[in-house]
C-alpha cells in the first residue's frame, strides 16, 4: 500500500481525473433539475440530500478539513492519500447524484421507515417501475431524530453505449461528515468492465 500526502487537490487531484468514472459524475449531474418552473419554496418530499451536502461543505470549507483517502482502481493496490487542503465543493460533488428531490421525481418513489434499536430512524426510498428518468434505485437514511446518522445510495444508468452502477455512502457524527465512500463499476461497448473505489476518511 503506498501513501502519500498531497495539497489543494480533491478526488480528481490523486491521478483519477482520467478515470472514465469521473466523466460520468460529470454528465449525471448535469442532469439535475433545471426546471426554472419549479416553486421555489415548495417543500422538498424526500429526505433533502442536496441541503445536507451543501451544509457538510460549507462546515468543511470552514474548519479547513482535511481528508485521508483511499482509492483502488482496476483491482490494483490501494493507494493512500492524506489531502490537507481540499477543494470540498469538488470532492463530495458526485454525492449530489443521491438526490431525489428533483421537480420530475415527485412521487417516483416508495417510502418504507423502521424503528431501530436506540430510537434511530431508518427511512428508505426505492424507485417505483417505470422511472427512467430516476437514477437513484435506491436511498437509505438512518436518522436520529432529525440530525442523519448514515446515508447509502445506489445510482443506476444504462443507455445503449454505456452502463454504470454506483454505491455512494456517507457516515456522519454529531452532525458532521466522517467517512464517505463510493464503489463502482462502469461498462463501455467495446471495454471492458471498469471497477474502482474510493473512501475517505475526514479529520
Amino acid at each position: 500500500m503506498r501513501r502519500r500526502v498531497v495539497g489543494h487537490k480533491g478526488i480528481a487531484g490523486l491521478g483519477l481525473a482520467q478515470w472514465p468514472w469521473l466523466a460520468a459524475a460529470v454528465l449525471l449531474a448535469g442532469c439535475g433539475d433545471a426546471s426554472p418552473a419549479a416553486p421555489a419554496a415548495r417543500r422538498p418530499l424526500y429526505f433533502d440530500v442536496k441541503g445536507l451536502m451543501t451544509q457538510q461543505v460549507e462546515q468543511l470549507a470552514q474548519r479547513q478539513a482535511a481528508v485521508t483517502k483511499q482509492v483502488s482502481l482496476r483491482g490494483n493496490a490501494t493507494e493512500t492519500v492524506r489531502v490537507p487542503a481540499v477543494k470540498w465543493t469538488d470532492e463530495l460533488q458526485i454525492f449530489y447524484q443521491a438526490d431525489i428531490n428533483k421537480a420530475a421525481l415527485r412521487g417516483a418513489y416508495a417510502v418504507d421507515s423502521v424503528v431501530l434499536p436506540g430510537g434511530l430512524l431508518r427511512r428508505t426510498y426505492t424507485r417505483l417501475p417505470g422511472q427512467p428518468n430516476a437514477p437513484v434505485s435506491t436511498l437509505t437514511v438512518v436518522q436520529q431524530g432529525p440530525v442523519a446518522q448514515e446515508i447509502a445510495a445506489t445510482i443506476v444508468q444504462s443507455n445503449a453505449l454505456f452502463s454504470a452502477q454506483k454505491q455512494l455512502r456517507l457516515e456522519l457524527q454529531n452532525g458532521k461528515l466522517s467517512r464517505y465512500e463510493v464503489i463502482g463499476t462502469q461498462k463501455l461497448v467495446l471495454f471492458d468492465t471498469l471497477h474502482y473505489a474510493a473512501a475517505g476518511q475526514v479529520e
